[in-house]
Order: structure tokens, then C-alpha cells, then sequence
């Protein structure tokens, strides 16, 4: 009896499919936009992606694809959710469980997917981008995922914050709509302003 207690009150505890996907989604796309803008401003993104040598291989930070970059976001939130959602038991049971999913996130994601991507092992051995390109990335997608990691953890764990839910589903709605809306406006759908 007291065992079948103990495993309905665990189940009580444990985060749905549901909010952790949700959660993961929101956390990605907002962390996503905040530090990709704050690169872009900083590090100077339309430049370096103009250099002669990435401009071959990246899309330039005007192209529609790229400005409607965020909104893709949400389609990745989602994937991520699902695999932390997976992972949970080793996640969101542990009081350090952010460490092990930003550990994840670094080394599978950042430093050795299966693609060739900027700032990995594959695409420093494998791509034609200059050396000084895939570092430059580094620090955009090592804060983000650190971000990402922290703040999932901290709110599957602390559901009942309302401030940290309302914040967060106000700036990515904020994000989605305006995103949104600037892609319909870059593709002619809405009017612009002369």
C-alpha cells in the first residue's frame, strides 16, 4: 500500500509531455532570438557574413529565410522537448540536472553533431568556413544552450513561479507575432510604409 503511495505521489511530481514541451519551446525560441540579436548587433553578423568566404557557404543576415529564422525556432523548441522530455529522470529529478542537459547540449549539439556546422569539430575539419568564423560563433551558441538548459530546468522544477510563465509567454508571443509579421511584410502579403 505504502509503495503504490509513493509512486502515485512521484507521478503527481513528474512534469508532463505536455508543459515540458511547452516550456522547452518557449525557453528556445526567446533565448534563441534574445542572443542571436544581441550577436547580431554586437559581433557584427552583417559583416562577417559578408566576408567572401562565408557569404559561399551562409545565407546573408537580409535573406527572408534568415529573417524569419525565429519562427523556425519553435519547430526546433518542440524537437528539443521531446528529447528532454525523454531524458527527465536524468534532467529534472537531479538538483544539478541543468549541468548534465547543458553538458548534452554542448557536446552533442555544439561540438560534434552530425553535420558539419559552425563551431564543431565536423565543420572545422570538413567546411570551407574560416577557422576565425567558427569561433566567432561560439559564444552565441554556448550562452544560448546554457540559457536554454538553466532555464528549462528552473521552471519544470518551479511550475508554480506565474512571473517567470507570464514573461516568458509574453516575449514569445511578442517574438512569434512580430517575426511574423515582419516576414509578411518583407514578402509584399502586408503593406509597408513609404
Amino acid at each position: 500500500m505504502s509503495q503504490s503511495i509513493s509512486l502515485n505521489s512521484r507521478n503527481r511530481n513528474e512534469p508532463t509531455f505536455r508543459s515540458v514541451v511547452t516550456r522547452v519551446t518557449m525557453i528556445h525560441t526567446v533565448t534563441y532570438f534574445v542572443i542571436g540579436l544581441l550577436s547580431f548587433m554586437f559581433l557584427d553578423y552583417s559583416a562577417r557574413y559578408a566576408d567572401p568566404a562565408v557569404a559561399v557557404a551562409l545565407r546573408q543576415t537580409d535573406h527572408p529565410l534568415v529573417t524569419a529564422g525565429p519562427l523556425f525556432q519553435v519547430l526546433r523548441g518542440f524537437l528539443f522537448g521531446i528529447a528532454f522530455y525523454a531524458l527527465r529522470d536524468f534532467i529534472f529529478s537531479k538538483q544539478r540536472g541543468w549541468l548534465t542537459l547543458w553538458l548534452v547540449l554542448l557536446i552533442v549539439g555544439i561540438f560534434s553533431p552530425f553535420s558539419s556546422a559552425p563551431g564543431s569539430i565536423e565543420g572545422i575539419v570538413y567546411s570551407t568556413l574560416p577557422l576565425w568564423f567558427h569561433f566567432m560563433s561560439l559564444p552565441e551558441l554556448i550562452i544560448q544552450s546554457f540559457l536554454l538548459a538553466f532555464l528549462t530546468h528552473y521552471w519544470v522544477n518551479h511550475p508554480e513561479k506565474p512571473w517567470l510563465t507570464i514573461s516568458l509567454a509574453i516575449l514569445f508571443t511578442m517574438i512569434v507575432l512580430l517575426v511574423g509579421l515582419g516576414v509578411l511584410s518583407s514578402s509584399g502579403v502586408l503593406p509597408t510604409p513609404q
